[in-house]
């Protein structure tokens, strides 16, 4: 097939949308299929090497207000309209619900062209992080037109796919996520890397990994690492990314670890080096994180929903709580500061949790079910 993926985040930047969509470009291409990604403009990327299994096109874009690491792209239908003419794709995905991803929906209807499009973020839910509570139905209503204008709306679980459809989303079907068991596993552990944290030979090393930002609940998080380092003092904390509270959060805790962004193959060396992850964002559509940390052999504690409620048995490879008792996500974390033998047990457990969730699996199903699109939509009616 020869797909065009539009997308206002992509790789190098990092977060899970791009970390998601710069693999499935790659492995989607290195299958054999032709695969475009138009994102927007990012000057620092001028004159970089091109991947070899996929093709960039820079689109018109800009820096978010506040939020630099990240851009929109601008509406871009006679661009686009000229490019796909020129060089028709058999499919277009929809990656992100912003002006760039909506014009290159309404592009795609001009043209003929099947589109779907996949929901990552409930940008709808952040509305009250940022003080626009009072948009959050707008918001809604934004996302819900551009979703239902497409074929089908991909969402990473069967959760959050019911979840949508009770709020009025049509045509849903699951674009799960994978997880690198090569890349993130207990055997890349360096006592070198913990070394330069501090912790006794005995003590736990809580890791975090993440976009610092207001959506992530940093205030729950702060607290249970509080509560951890008060029954356990020799407990050290590290936190790698980099986001709007970035340089606040760093400030107010200068005895953690901020390391900012660091390249993936270090990361997973971070993810095996540490004992402890917390998870207590609420606003996530899956949370990789929370699968990579098991995959490098962490104990975990999260609210039960998305990635823990699919992967975490609780008391078996991790512990989870109720989304509504925050409390107790506390008193979980307390708990695996503290309690040495259940940190182990958990620790053991958990990489084998991930064993079929490889993104081969993964990437094979979505394949599938863009193919099967594709036929549909060139069958004479």
């Amino acid at each position: 097939m020869k797909l065009a993926i539009v997308t206002e985040t992509f790789p190098p930047e990092i977060n899970g949308v791009a970390m998601t969509f710069g693999i499935i470009a790659r492995e989607l291409g290195r299958r054999g299929h032709g695969v475009t990604v138009y994102r927007p403009h990012r000057p620092e990327l001028a004159g970089a090497a091109p991947e070899p299994e996929f093709r960039e096109v820079s689109m018109p874009g800009a820096p978010i207000p506040g939020y630099p690491l990240l851009r929109v792209g601008f509406p871009a239908w006679g661009r686009l309209k000229n490019l796909w003419r020129r060089d028709r794709p058999d499919l277009v995905h929809v990656v992100t619900e912003g002006p760039l991803g909506a014009s290159a929906i309404s592009t795609a209807h001009a043209l003929g062209l099947p589109v779907t499009s996949s929901f990552h973020t409930n940008f709808h839910s952040y509305t009250g992080h940022y003080g626009f509570a009072p948009l959050r139905r707008a918001a809604l209503g934004w996302l819900r037109r551009v979703h239902n204008r497409t074929l089908r709306t991909f969402a990473p679980t069967a959760e959050l796919c019911a979840e949508l459809a009770g709020l009025g989303f049509r045509d849903l079907g699951v674009l799960s996520r994978g997880v690198d068991a090569r890349q993130f596993s207990p055997t890349l552990r360096s006592e070198g890397l913990r070394s330069t944290w501090g912790p006794g030979p005995a003590d736990p090393v809580v890791l975090h990994v993440g976009r610092m930002a207001a959506e992530k609940n940093y205030p729950l998080l702060f607290r249970a690492y509080a509560a951890m380092r008060a029954a356990r003092p020799g407990l050290r904390f590290v936190l790698v990314g980099d986001g709007p509270l970035r340089r606040t959060l760093a400030a107010a805790h200068p005895e953690y670890h901020f390391p900012g962004f660091i390249p993936r193959a270090d990361l997973a060396r971070h993810y095996a080096s540490a004992d402890i992850y917390i998870h207590a964002s609420l606003t996530e559509t899956f949370g990789n994180v929370l699968t990579e940390a098991m995959a490098s052999g962490l104990a975990v504690a999260g609210f039960d929903y998305a990635a823990a409620r699919q992967f975490v048995r609780d008391g078996e490879n991790g512990l989870t709580v109720p989304p509504d008792r925050p409390e107790a996500l506390i008193a979980a974390a307390v708990r695996l500061a503290t309690d040495d033998p259940l940190r182990a047990q958990l620790r053991a457990h958990a990489p084998a949790s991930l064993a079929g969730q490889s993104w081969e699996n993964v990437i094979t199903h979505f394949e599938a079910d863009l193919a099967r699109i594709v036929a549909g939509a060139s069958r004479p009616l």
